[in-house]
């Protein structure tokens, strides 16, 4: 992949990601808030962002999404890699979702 690819995959990703986080908002600001892990104020700024300021933000050259997932352990239960691993899927994904929670209520 060359760096005209790369740009264009990130614009993409830029553009897809505002799209869906406005839908998200506008559907269920709570909700949004915690799916996407941003702050309040960020919501309000995407949920009123026209169509062309979406089209301008997203053509920038950094990725406006990021991993929320910085920790081995949720890491761990998300690939299910774990030294410990358990059998039920359900459990460990709702166990990562729980982990993620808290640091999502932390950063508030």
């Amino acid at each position: 992949m060359n760096d005209d690819q790369l740009s264009q995959e990130i614009r993409d990703a830029n553009l897809t990601y505002l799209m869906l986080a406005q839908n998200v908002i506008r559907k269920d600001k709570a909700e949004a808030l915690f799916r996407l892990g941003i702050s309040e104020e960020s919501a309000d700024l995407i949920a009123l962002l026209s169509p062309a300021q979406i089209v301008k933000i997203a053509s920038s050259p950094m990725l406006l999404c990021r991993f929320r997932v910085d920790d081995d352990m949720v890491w761990g239960l998300l690939t299910n890699h774990t030294p410990s691993k358990v059998d039920n899927d359900a459990t460990t994904k709702l166990h990562a979702s729980i982990l993620m929670a808290g640091k999502y209520a932390q950063a508030l």
